[in-house]
């Protein structure tokens, strides 16, 4: 399989775990959706992988595929619950992700034993994670809590303005505007974290946005077939 046509997969993947989870466990699995999505973008936050479309070369962070689908839970939490209950979410998300970071830190701190020949390797890969610069872990927090507050509150303006109709419109205005908020924020902490130049920043996190938006378009599709869902959990 291509890495092209494996990233697609994910995208698929990620989106239908969204929709199963809102479908057997209501407001409470797109909670689930968020928490999920945000610990494990930011654990593959910095694993960057290549892929061409189109003859053109684009380097992109894994952790860019799954933080997406995020957006995708907020705004049905935001389309059938209300503006306070994606809210919600996006502080649970960032309480989680705080939690996950400091258990990581502090489960270093043991020694890993040697009844296991697999235990230094599984300690060492911990520790990787735990100790990934604090500079990743603070941009990509501020990136998310700043992006996804903004999403939540322009989804429900644009809903207003619309008096209800032009899903797609919010749906995919109030992404692409908050995925753009969130690119160019974390990749900052790439020039601070890294040693990136500005332009190399740039165009890292440009490769992220372009993808990005085509999750966007995509996850469209998806919210039109759950819309008139009566979900009421």
């Amino acid at each position: 399989m291509t890495q092209e046509a494996l990233w697609l997969l994910i995208v698929l993947y990620d989106l239908c775990l969204t929709v199963f989870l809102y479908r057997f466990f209501g407001k409470q699995g797109l909670y689930a959706a968020v928490l999920l999505g945000i610990v494990l973008a930011n654990l593959q936050g910095g694993k960057v992988t290549e892929f061409i479309f189109f003859g053109t070369s684009f380097n992109v962070s894994m952790g860019a595929i799954l933080y997406s689908g995020i957006f995708f839970a907020t705004d049905i939490l935001n389309e059938k619950f209300g503006k306070d209950e994606a809210s919600k979410a996006v502080m649970l998300g960032f309480a989680a992700n705080v939690a996950v970071m400091i258990t990581l830190v502090v489960s270093t701190f043991f020694r890993p034993s040697s009844i296991a020949n697999s235990s230094d390797e599984v300690h060492n890969a911990i520790s990787i994670l735990a100790d990934y610069s604090p500079i990743f872990v603070v941009g990509s927090l501020t990136a998310y809590l700043i992006s996804q507050r903004f999403d939540v509150w322009f989804f429900h303006y644009l809903k207003q303005k619309t008096k209800g109709e032009k899903l797609w419109l919010r749906n995919n205005l109030s992404t692409i505007a908050s995925q753009l908020i969130d690119s160019f924020i974390y990749q900052f902490t790439w020039v601070l974290a890294a040693g990136l130049s500005i332009y190399e920043a740039f165009g890292l996190a440009l490769a992220k946005y372009i993808f990005k938006v085509f999750i966007a378009l995509i996850d469209t599709i998806f919210i039109y077939a759950i819309k008139d869902w009566q979900v009421t959990k």
